[in-house]
């Protein structure tokens, strides 16, 4: 089910149109552990510098977009998001 409030910005919160519906995406503790454990990182500091490796796969962007979308209070799994259209495109997911 998509959020419908806006985006709060203060707490890091962003928007996509994600499957056809506005949703909002936060990157919040729970959805940084579920990263690191997905992405087998030691830390905070090797998650990040993984994304600034700049080789990210497809894959990696489904974890991230559905963390983002759970820590948005958004219940999407995975398998859902998989067939989920994101309007723009990868960079329409980025911005």
């Amino acid at each position: 089910m998509a959020t419908l409030a806006r985006a709060n910005r203060r707490r890091g919160e962003v928007e996509a149109v994600i499957g056809g519906e506005r949703r909002i995406l936060c990157l919040t503790l729970g959805a940084l552990a579920e990263l690191e454990t997905a992405f087998g990182s030691e830390s905070l500091a090797d998650l990040g510098a993984r994304f600034a490796a700049g080789r990210l796969k497809a894959q990696d962007l489904m974890c991230i977009l559905g963390a983002g979308l759970r820590g948005g209070g958004n219940r999407v799994s995975d398998e859902d998001l998989a067939d989920m259209a994101v309007e723009g495109g990868i960079a329409g997911a980025a911005a």
